[in-house]
């Protein structure tokens, strides 16, 4: 009887200790709470307010019949455009957009690519995503080569004048990343992680089949049905 109970008691405090510890990367720069008893409470309170919350969400025309696929539509293009207005603060509007260091850090992260390959890896419409390029290329940001093997297939590749602007303005490109997540903590962030994640992986499935647009959403809703 002792020894399960010793179990118990041990397996208690190890989960408290994880919440602890959870507490405390959480709120490392001590942003929501302090950090002593009195704000590890507040944290926990809040924490399972927001897994209550999380079941049961609210939302303007809810009570009209407004659908959550609705919701969750407007609210990802509205985080789309959140983002993209932080973006020009980024070097003093040195980039056009957010696609110029974006695309660099596709180049950057994964090297070569030809002009489909990183278009797509950026899930951008042909028309627009070469004139990102070529805007790129233009800069002297990015370089067109060939491949040795076969002197027809071009590569995009980033150049050391492309590497040094990114640099230069990477910080400030963290900080917009971490302004667009907001007041999100480390738990929320986690699970909008898995969620995004999810719903990436269903549309890219498509995306690769790089079906004609007009049948595109047919395709896709039969699918899911």
């Amino acid at each position: 009887m002792c020894t399960n109970l010793f179990y118990m008691n041990f397996d208690l405090i190890k989960e408290v200790v994880g919440f602890v510890q959870q507490f405390m990367e959480q709120n490392e720069d001590k942003v929501l709470y302090s950090n002593d008893l009195q704000g590890f409470t507040e944290w926990i309170n809040a924490s399972s307010t927001f897994s209550y919350e999380k079941e049961n969400p609210d939302w303007v025309g809810k009570e009209l019949g407004r659908s959550s696929d609705s919701v969750i539509n407007t609210l990802l293009i509205r985080m789309g455009r959140y983002a993209k207005t932080y973006s020009r603060s980024i070097g003093n509007s040195v980039f056009s957009s957010q696609d110029d260091f974006i695309y660099l850090i596709s180049l950057k992260t994964r090297g070569a690519m030809s002009k489909m390959e990183l278009i797509r890896h950026n899930v951008s419409e042909k028309s627009s995503g070469i004139l990102i390029i070529n805007r790129l290329i233009l800069n002297g940001w990015a370089e067109q080569t060939t491949y040795h093997k076969d002197r027809r297939i071009k590569y995009i590749q980033i150049t050391e004048k492309g590497q040094a602007i990114l640099h230069e303005h990477m910080d400030e490109i963290r900080k917009a990343s971490k302004v667009v997540v907001g007041n999100l903590n480390y738990s929320e962030q986690m699970l909008l992680i898995s969620i995004l994640s999810k719903l990436d992986e269903f549309h890219d499935s498509f995306y690769r089949m790089q079906m004609d647009s007009n049948d595109l959403l047919d395709v896709v809703y039969k699918k899911m049905n």
